[in-house]
């Protein structure tokens, strides 16, 4: 008789995944809050450094909020084909 599988949930925090690249690759960001989006009035948090979440920045977020919550806020446009690359090498 054949074992079941084991049934496996796997809770990866991405809401993290965007600005921790961009701290990877701009050695000023490391250590800042940092938000992935626009702070455009209209504009809205995509990702959030732990940094920045400490201060309650999440993703989602509108960036007047985020600001508010946190004025020393570094918010950075998105690069999507850069964290493609960084998940397809991690595989």
């Amino acid at each position: 008789m054949a074992t079941p599988p084991v049934r496996k949930i796997l809770h990866i925090d991405m809401d993290a995944f965007y600005a921790s690249v961009e701290q990877r690759d701009d050695p000023r960001l490391r250590g800042k809050p940092v938000a992935v989006g626009s702070a455009a009035a209209r504009g809205v948090v995509a990702a959030a450094s732990y940094e920045a979440r400490s201060f309650g920045v999440r993703s989602a977020l509108p960036s007047v909020t985020a600001l508010r919550r946190c004025p020393d806020l570094v918010f950075v446009r998105p690069r999507f084909e850069v964290y493609k690359a960084v998940c397809k090498r991690s595989r």
